[in-house]
């Protein structure tokens, strides 16, 4: 519990740098959010009592002070170019983002790790090298380019995939709201239209967000897997005439899980920030668009709150990672008490 209190009050400094970096790096950005709600059009005077209802007539310290009493009060600012409060709206689009992000993490996770595995296990062989092209690729193609190929190939050419145009198709009612996220409200609610619509859509952004990740996580579960395979209690179960299955299942890759339970911790962090291309790209109605709308916009608040939020959520997921790889290997529990 005290490794738990010191790591929270370690993040207190930390969101207070990511709010300072934040907050001067969206206004130096080129633009003036008054003019662009303004319109061109509009004339010095208009703009100029825009500036002041948007508190941008301030200093820059006063404007940060009113930035940080207001996170103080839960008031994320006021999103101008929706016209909604900050917090509402990311109320209504965070399910979107994090059941993208869910189900590229699971992808990621089903086809990874037993690449890494058996990458690992048949070192040097076919399948090693298969892993080791699937995982080069990954890595480094842009998602950008991934989902308009993946867009042009399966919609515009086979018509395997639905429209890129959101979360459910035309037509079909989204299911009962209860968590925000549709396949698991469509299960919830026993809504079987709802449920194989919603799966189509989340599919195929899914996929080529989980591409990253995957690559990630085969590469970390290989290199684990194979340190661990170099071990004298792995060689002795080996000689003992254990079955590969129970070898590589109960002895190598449970004391090297602790490496791959962290890296698929960053890399649910990772999947949250790389949503932002892929929403775009497949107009999935998710954190990530509304973010681009609003640097478009030159809207400062959705900006700022989506990147603290960002931060907490990854530094959350840092502290979770840790605890869970205490409970999985006892070395670990033993230094952090």
């Amino acid at each position: 519990m005290r490794y738990v209190l010191r790591r929270i009050l370690a993040m207190i400094p930390a969101l207070l740098g990511v709010l300072v970096i934040v907050f001067l790096i969206t206004r130096v950005l080129p633009g003036d959010p008054a003019r662009t709600l303004a319109g061109e059009q509009a004339d010095a005077s208009t703009v100029e009592r825009i500036r002041e209802q948007m508190g941008l007539d301030q200093p820059l310290p006063a404007q940060f002070v009113d930035y940080v009493t207001g996170l103080l009060r839960g008031d994320l600012g006021f999103a101008w170019h929706t016209g909604h409060p900050v917090a509402e709206d990311l109320l209504t689009r965070l399910p979107a983002t994090i059941e993208l992000a869910l189900f590229a993490l699971g992808i990621a996770i089903v086809i990874g790790v037993p690449l890494g595995i058996a990458s690992a296990v048949r070192r040097g062989k076919v399948i090693d090298q298969i892993t080791r092209v699937i995982t080069l690729a990954g890595a480094s193609m842009p998602l950008f380019w991934l989902g308009l190929l993946v867009i042009f190939v399966f919609y515009f050419q086979l018509g395997i995939a639905p429209a890129p145009t959101g979360r459910i198709g035309d037509g079909i009612h989204p299911p009962t709201t209860v968590t925000g996220m549709y396949v698991l409200d469509s299960i919830l609610s026993g809504d079987v239209v709802a449920l194989g619509s919603s799966l189509a859509h989340i599919i195929w952004p899914a996929m080529v967000l989980a591409t990253g990740g995957l690559a990630m996580i085969s590469r970390m579960t290989r290199s684990a897997t194979l340190e661990v395979l170099g071990q004298d209690y792995v060689r002795t179960a080996t000689s003992k005439g254990l079955s590969p299955l129970v070898v590589v299942g109960k002895h190598a890759f449970r004391n090297a899980s602790p490496a791959v339970v962290t890296v698929i911790g960053l890399e649910f962090g990772q999947l949250l920030g790389g949503a932002v291309l892929t929403e775009t790209i497949f107009s999935w109605p998710g954190v990530g668009s509304y973010v681009t709308q609003s640097i478009l916009a030159t809207d400062y608040a959705p900006v700022q709150a989506f990147t603290v939020l960002a931060a907490a959520i990854y530094l959350v997921i840092n502290l979770l990672v840790d605890l869970a790889n205490a409970a999985i290997d006892p070395r670990v529990r033993y230094a952090t008490k």
